[in-house]
């Protein structure tokens, strides 16, 4: 059974940074991309950062020069380093991945049962 676990959030003051944190583990035979997505009290669930197998990345506005994604393939994680934060980058940080599991391998998206990020102004 394929899970995600993440760590790492926590409260932290407005300039300050975090590190996120997000393992896979289970029956993988093989993991594509790889992301953060927030979510806010009374907002939708919002992406956040992308991160190919390849390492190619991609970031929503709001974040960009201030957040970075990266993985590694072996341990089979993501991370997401967030410095600057603001009271707006509250929310609750979900990890997503797409998986190739088995010994079915039919690739499916997985959640991470996600971690509070609180920024205090």
């Amino acid at each position: 059974q394929v899970q995600l676990v993440e760590s790492g959030g926590g409260l932290v003051q407005a300039g300050g940074s975090l590190r996120l944190s997000c393992a896979a583990s289970g029956g993988i035979f093989r993991i594509d991309d790889m992301a953060w997505y927030r979510q806010a009290p009374g907002n939708q669930r919002e992406l956040v950062a992308t991160i190919t197998a390849g390492g190619n990345t991609d970031y929503t506005d709001s974040v960009k020069g201030r957040f970075t994604i990266s993985r590694d393939n072996a341990k089979k994680a993501v991370y997401l380093q967030m410095n600057s934060l603001k009271p707006e980058d509250t929310a609750v940080y979900y990890c997503n991945a797409l998986i190739v599991p088995t010994p079915t391998l039919i690739r499916k998206y997985y959640w991470g049962q996600g971690t509070q990020v609180t920024v205090s102004s």
